[in-house]
């Protein structure tokens, strides 16, 4: 008898812009990743892959962009497709309203993306954090639908705090430790069962 994946059997809720994406324990592909969702139709839907940092730094390629990007102030890979096209994903510092400053763009609750061709001097005092991705992730019509159908992936409210979470920090973890029971209790889930 085969066990059928932990996501199947729960309440699901929708892929929307400013969701995320958490993986499956266990998932083979993108094995404990947490994906922010940042369109969505029936057509495409188009995310970031939060937890895969890279090694190279800002202040080697854009250190223009240094005063706002959240420490580790590294570029974090998106995803495999454009890489060469970087996108600023952020929180909105407190009191201020996206839709009153053209280079941001709400997501969800102080959840923002952010115009790269805006002046990283004046986004100052618009973000409390920000983080680049390098790429992203695409699903084209019904390949996201099917995956979560078979347990792939579940899909939960972002923080904004997820897209700037420090270095060390296991985001994959904290985010499954504030969904509904059973989920916390796979926490602590290894990235590589077969090891343990």
């Amino acid at each position: 008898m085969t066990q059928k994946p932990l996501f199947v059997d729960l309440e699901r809720n929708e892929p929307a812009a400013g969701q995320l994406l958490i993986a499956a324990p266990g998932k083979r592909d993108h094995p404990r990743s947490v994906f922010l969702i940042v369109e969505h139709s029936d057509q495409l839907t188009f995310g970031v892959d939060l937890t895969t940092r890279s090694e190279i730094a800002v202040f080697n390629v854009l250190p223009e962009w240094l005063p706002v990007v959240a420490k580790p102030q590294a570029f974090y890979i998106g995803g495999p497709l454009n890489q060469q096209n970087v996108m600023g994903f952020g929180m909105s510092a407190t009191g201020i309203k996206p839709e009153d400053h053209p280079e941001l763009n709400k997501i969800a609750p102080r959840l923002v993306y952010v115009d790269m061709r805006a002046d990283p001097e004046k986004l100052k005092s618009l973000v409390s954090g920000l983080r680049l991705f390098a790429g992203f992730q695409e699903w084209g019509p019904g390949e996201l639908a099917a995956e979560i159908e078979e347990g792939g992936w579940y899909v939960a409210p972002a923080l904004p705090q997820d897209v700037i979470a420090p270095g060390g920090a296991d985001l994959w973890a904290d985010v499954m430790k504030r969904q509904p029971m059973p989920l916390p209790l796979y926490s602590t889930f290894p990235a590589e069962p077969e090891g343990n």
